[in-house]
């Protein structure tokens, strides 16, 4: 016999792994969008709901949400066009900063940057403090028209995810109940979208930026965490039952 003792098999936390904290995840923008399939690719592909992956975790959250509450904070006080901006897109630079100085992953938020940003530069040039919100308005409007004609072609958006993810291709195509569900569910974000747009758009429109900032904030990243609640709810109703995760055995 061999000297060696066999060498054992270390579990390993798939929340825990490098560069895939909650914190470093892609997710969502600063109107809650998905950035990237981050947030939604995570929920879909794991067994539990998990917050954190959702949204990004606290520090997520606080990256989407402070240039909009900043610049609403400065338009109230100063009710001009130009203080509010260049708030907001200060306030993104430090968040930068932040994270370059502790030398974490810069990506979420610089991609809140590209769409403070955008925000910022509209407004800019209108010299309308309503136009800083007019880019995450018509992202949302080309989100919902992008679902809308995934499900009309019968290809929905969040089955193409979830079998990429977990290795199906486009197997749930073939079965009638798991194709249900990904329309459904795609239905629940394409839902997300229309609501935001029915009442973010007339308050855009009547110029009520107050307003709008906070509609914004609601319908932002608390609304995409719970659609993407509903949505993997919905999913995992539809799995085979052999796919359903075994209940952990008691230790003897």
């Amino acid at each position: 016999m061999s000297g060696e003792e066999p060498q054992r098999e270390v579990p390993v936390d798939h929340h825990e792994r490098a560069g895939d904290s909650a914190s470093d995840a892609v997710q969502a923008g600063p109107d809650g969008s998905p950035r990237s399939v981050g947030g939604l690719g995570k929920v879909l592909e794991s067994d539990d709901f998990n917050l954190a992956d959702a949204v990004g975790g606290w520090r997520g959250f606080a990256e989407a949400a402070a240039p909009g509450v900043v610049f609403v904070i400065a338009y109230l006080i100063d009710g001009s066009m130009r203080v509010p901006v260049i708030a907001a897109v200060i306030t993104m630079l430090i968040l930068v900063a932040m994270r370059l100085v502790q030398r974490s992953s810069i990506q979420q938020a610089l991609s809140g940057a590209v769409g403070v940003g955008i925000g910022a530069v509209w407004a800019w040039r209108t010299g309308e403090p309503s136009d800083y919100f007019a880019g995450g308005l018509l992202l949302n409007a080309a989100y919902l028209v992008g679902l809308l004609i995934s499900m009309a072609v019968r290809w929905p958006v969040v089955g193409i995810v979830a079998g990429l993810l977990r290795g199906e291709g486009t197997g749930w195509r073939d079965n009638k109940r798991e194709m249900k569900a990904m329309q459904i569910a795609t239905a629940l974000l394409t839902a997300m979208f229309a609501l935001r747009l029915a009442v973010q758009v007339p308050l855009y429109l009547a110029d009520q930026v107050a307003a709008l900032g906070t509609a914004r904030l609601v319908m932002g990243v608390p609304l995409f965490a719970l659609t993407l609640w509903a949505v993997w709810l919905v999913v995992q109703s539809a799995r085979p039952a052999s796919e359903t995760p075994d209940p952990p055995q008691p230790t003897r």
